[in-house]
């Protein structure tokens, strides 16, 4: 099996809008996205920002697709998966975790999130 390159953005924060209730859709929510892609890297040894996945167009696309509102978690890393594949073809994986950090819920002391991980 050839051997895999993977990009992390971790421990991403931003406040967005994302729920099922209208409340949470009014007042939003802070969250926490982690997204590792994996890719073939080019033959020879990559020396140029054109033979990796740029990570800053990885951030700027999340942080794009975080001001779109979404009901569920699990829409919004199915939505962009396909988004950042189309993207950037030459992935062939993509790993994204997206946790709400104070979710509406009484009494719970926790956070919620989706993963969501997916071959190309």
């Amino acid at each position: 099996m050839a051997a895999l390159i993977t990009v992390e953005l971790k421990q991403l924060h931003f406040f967005a809008y994302h729920g099922l209730y209208a409340e949470e859709r009014k007042t939003g929510h802070e969250f926490e996205v982690n997204l590792f892609v994996s890719y073939l890297p080019v033959s020879g040894t990559i020396t140029g920002i054109s033979d990796t996945v740029n990570y800053v167009e990885l951030y700027e696309l999340l942080k794009s697709e975080m001001q779109k509102p979404r009901e569920l978690l699990e829409t919004f890393v199915m939505e962009v998966s396909e988004i950042i594949h189309l993207s950037f073809s030459q992935i062939k994986k993509i790993e994204i975790a997206v946790t709400k950090l104070h979710p509406p819920i009484t009494g719970f002391t926790g956070t919620v999130g989706v993963k969501y991980s997916k071959e190309y």
